[in-house]
């Protein structure tokens, strides 16, 4: 598959879950799945960034349940998803010698997936009549979708 439909891709999901995508990215990238060494995303691969990240990705899976969260609409919430599928998707991009590309399609595709998820995830919430099950459906496929873009870069 095409580094830049994956560097889209990834950032879908991180419109989905913003720390989901850089906890598989940085996984990937310590795993040698993306090439990043020698690039400013480096640091991604080294050997504790994808255990902080998990332990992000893991709160953000447990406050997403908590009735006070924040819609991810809001301007705090939709800028980190923004910045973390811009990351993701120039790391992704980088792999492929493409990082200013992969920061653009990984960034447009945050906004696809946070837009797009809050109104797939309403929509299905109220046609179940509640947003939990709906909620860790959504957890599955971002988790899913990232291990799987970021293996298939290797």
């Amino acid at each position: 598959m095409g580094i830049l439909v994956l560097a889209f891709s990834i950032g879908v999901v991180a419109g989905l879950r913003a720390m989901t995508a850089p906890a598989a990215v940085s996984f990937g990238a310590a795993r040698g799945w993306l090439h990043l060494q020698g690039t400013w995303l480096a640091f991604l691969g080294f050997r504790w960034t994808p255990y902080i990240f998990i332990v992000l990705a893991l709160v953000e899976l447990v406050t997403d349940q908590l009735p006070k969260t924040p819609s991810r609409k809001v301007p705090q919430q939709f800028g980190a998803r923004v910045l973390s599928g811009a990351l993701c998707g120039a790391a992704i991009g980088a792999s492929g010698n493409s990082w200013v590309v992969g920061l653009v399609l990984g960034a447009i595709g945050a906004v696809v997936g946070t837009l797009g998820g809050y109104e797939l995830r309403g929509r299905l919430a109220r046609a179940v009549g509640s947003d939990r099950p709906i909620a860790l459906v959504e957890d599955a496929i971002a988790i899913g979708a990232a291990i799987w873009i970021a293996a298939s870069v290797a």
